[in-house]
C-alpha cells in the first residue's frame, strides 16, 4: 500500500515509463529550491541612511528637549517634526524622482535617512497614550487626525512645488 513517505513505493495514479519506482517530492512532483541567495547590502548606502538618520533624530532629540510636552497639552514639537517630515519626504521623493539626475546615495541620505529620524511615529502614539490617560480623548482625536490630514497635506503640498518648478533644458 502508498504512503506520502514511503521509499520505492509509486504514488496513485503516478504512471511513468521507468520499472523502478519512485518517491514523491512534497510540491507534487515540482523541484524546491531550499538556497535562498541574500544580496549584498551596500555599504555606502547603509552609511547614507545611517548619517541622514543620525541627523534627523539628533534635530528632533535636540526639540523635544528643548521643548517638552505635558500630556494634556499639544504636542507642537511632534507635530511639527512630522509635518516637517512629511513635507521633506514629499520634496525630496518628488524633486529626486522627477527632477534630478538619478543618484544612488541620495534617496537613502534625504528620504530614509532625515525623514525617517526626523519624523516620529511611535512618540506621537505614546503623547496619543498619555493624552487618553490623562482623560484628554478629545485632546488625543484632534491630535491624531490632524496628524494624518496635516501629514498628507504636506505631501501634497511639496509634490506640488516640486511640479510646478520650470525645469530648463
Amino acid at each position: 500500500m502508498w504512503s506520502p513517505g514511503a521509499v520505492g513505493t509509486t504514488a496513485p495514479g503516478d504512471h511513468h515509463n521507468s520499472s523502478r519506482p519512485r518517491r514523491r517530492e512534497p510540491g507534487h512532483g515540482r523541484r524546491v529550491e531550499s538556497a535562498t541567495v541574500m544580496p549584498t547590502p551596500d555599504r555606502r548606502e547603509l552609511a547614507a541612511v545611517f548619517a541622514g538618520g543620525a541627523v534627523g533624530a539628533l534635530c528632533r532629540a535636540l526639540l523635544a528637549e528643548a521643548y517638552p510636552a505635558a500630556a494634556t497639552s499639544w504636542p507642537w514639537v511632534t507635530f511639527t517634526v512630522n509635518l516637517v517630515g512629511a513635507f521633506l519626504l514629499g520634496y525630496f521623493a518628488t524633486r529626486l524622482q522627477e527632477r534630478l539626475p538619478l543618484s544612488s546615495y541620495r534617496r537613502p541620505l534625504l528620504g530614509t535617512g532625515l525623514c525617517g529620524g526626523l519624523t516620529t511615529f511611535s512618540t506621537m502614539q505614546v503623547e496619543l497614550l498619555k493624552m487618553i490617560d490623562a482623560r484628554h480623548v478629545g485632546l488625543a482625536l484632534g491630535y491624531a487626525a490632524a496628524s494624518v490630514v496635516g501629514g498628507y497635506a504636506a505631501i501634497h503640498l511639496a509634490t506640488a512645488m516640486v511640479r510646478r518648478v520650470r525645469v530648463r533644458a
